[in-house]
């Protein structure tokens, strides 16, 4: 006996030839609120930061101000060879480096200790008090700062100098000494950002599952085994993303700071690179010289980020992107 199967012909669905080019304009306008809320973002990167990308074709030009971009010869990498064969480079790179990779290393582990110590106080109130304390000078600008170190710092008047004194050591002039000035940089970048770099680390912390800290301390862990298996590995991708986005910015060892508290005498310790382009490329007119220089520090931050972005992604397990 032989059976036959009938099939059926498909039917493929037709769409409408124009269904496919509207669907994208017709998922914007239904989703339209949450767009305008980012054009005023888009707008600032556009005009602000991708905008002036146009003008960075002076770093490889002979800049004359009368001339104009679009006039002034070509020079190829000469901006670049100038300032890498500049006397002061190797000098300039070794403080930048060295400031900005002391502030890194001392500053995020400051910064967690803080986030850990205001989660874990059982006195809400003091928690808080100290919280606003410590993030405060965040908001204080650096010339606010420098009287506030003048008035801790000052070799006449001081009072770190007056406790000196009166013990009968030797007044110390701090902001002119080679050999205390990165100390004062430092320490004074840790106490003003600590507090607001602690904000992150805490947001993370009280995210953290409180019965997570509930079961270890029933299972007999200490408060330290509990912060050291629990709270810092909940904590781990914030301080990888903190760090590599601190380590795209490691040649900014912070113009504002040390260009208010330098001086004369600490240049050999405290010049660094973009100290340097504000004396050679804004008083000295090298416009090119100094846009060179920014795209130096560019490509140098984004070559660190990315490795450091591979080592964070092979040996923590987290990542940038």
């Amino acid at each position: 006996m032989i059976t036959k199967t009938v099939t059926a012909p498909r039917t493929e669905a037709i769409e409408k030839p124009d269904a496919t080019p509207r669907r994208p304009f017709r998922r914007v306008w239904q989703h339209r609120v949450i767009y305008l809320m980012l054009l005023p973002g888009l707008l600032y990167f556009a005009i602000f930061r991708y905008g002036p990308l146009y003008l960075a074709q002076i770093a490889f030009k002979d800049f004359q101000p009368l001339l104009g971009v679009e006039g002034s010869p070509w020079i190829g990498f000469d901006n670049f060879t100038s300032f890498i064969n500049s006397y002061y480079f190797s000098q300039l790179m070794f403080n930048t480096i060295f400031i900005s990779v002391l502030k890194l290393v001392l500053g995020i582990p400051f910064a967690i200790i803080l986030a850990i110590a205001l989660s874990e106080t059982r006195f809400i109130k003091f928690s808080r008090f100290v919280q606003t304390v410590t993030y405060l000078p965040h908001f204080l600008s650096w010339v606010v700062m420098f009287g506030v170190l003048l008035a801790l710092l000052s070799p006449s008047d001081g009072l770190v100098n007056g406790v000196i004194s009166s013990t009968g050591g030797q007044p110390i002039n701090f902001l002119a000494d080679p050999d205390w000035f990165r100390v004062v940089i430092i320490g004074s970048d840790i106490w003003k950002e600590s507090g607001w770099g602690a904000i992150i680390y805490l947001a993370a912390l009280l995210a953290i599952d409180p019965t997570l800290h509930e079961a270890a301390s029933i299972d007999g862990a200490s408060r330290l085994q509990r912060i050291w298996h629990i709270s810092l590995p909940a904590i781990k991708d914030v301080i990888v993303l903190v760090t590599l986005l601190r380590l795209g910015n490691i040649l900014d060892a912070g113009f504002s700071q040390i260009f208010v508290l330098y001086s004369l005498p600490v240049y050999s310790v405290a010049d660094v690179i973009d100290t340097w382009v504000y004396r050679q490329g804004i008083i000295n007119f090298q416009f090119g010289l100094a846009t060179a220089v920014g795209i130096f520090k560019g490509v140098i931050g984004l070559v660190l980020l990315v490795v450091a972005n591979k080592a964070a992604k092979r040996f923590a397990g987290s990542s940038l992107y």
